[in-house]
């Protein structure tokens, strides 16, 4: 490295129009703020951080296809007891969501991915579809075919405790397979 005197100008690697006095702590280019991302180590640029992050991405192919029919099959599961319960679904559904991560996570062999949580989170919505299913089909039953209303709200209310339990669920599950626990 050269040293810097005090009539040489330091521009960014990036942004030659912007002068700065700014440089990453790992490989040493010079960067200015739009350019430097904050660490724990210091500021670094843009490459070397993605390829810090690149290091933690160890999930197979196949660890996409493992998260989806391991929650879908758990939430299908999970689902027909949990909404079931009707206001204990505000309860039940985050452990359930931590019960499918967990399940999940030691699946893959605690391999890690930026997109792992989001197949897991499509895999619990999956598995509700055909639980949510069956209330819509007594509602079509009871109006078109029956003509009776007598049915009233209840499939309504089994519907909707059903998409509580996806939404609370999905949203734990997908924040516990992304590393962020609540204790």
């Amino acid at each position: 490295m050269t040293v810097e005197t005090a009539n040489e100008r330091l521009v960014c690697a990036n942004h030659p129009d912007r002068e700065t006095a700014l440089r990453c702590n790992k490989c040493g280019k010079p960067i200015c703020v739009k350019c430097a991302r904050r660490t724990p180590t210091g500021y670094r640029c843009k490459e070397c951080v993605s390829q810090q992050q690149q290091i933690f991405e160890t999930a197979l192919w196949y660890d996409y296809v493992i998260a989806v029919v391991v929650s879908a099959i758990l939430s299908g599961v999970l689902g027909a007891i949990v909404s079931r319960l009707g206001w204990f679904v505000f309860f039940l559904s985050p452990m359930a969501g931590g019960v499918i991560a967990e399940v999940i996570f030691r699946a893959v062999r605690k391999r890690r991915s930026k997109y792992l949580p989001w197949a897991a989170v499509g895999g619990v919505v999956l598995g509700a579809l055909p639980i949510c299913a069956l209330p819509l089909l007594a509602i079509v039953l009871s109006l078109f075919v029956g003509g009776d209303s007598s049915l009233g709200f209840g499939p309504l209310f089994g519907l909707l405790w059903l998409v509580v339990y996806v939404a609370m669920c999905a949203s734990t599950l997908y924040y516990r397979l992304r590393g962020i626990r609540i204790n």
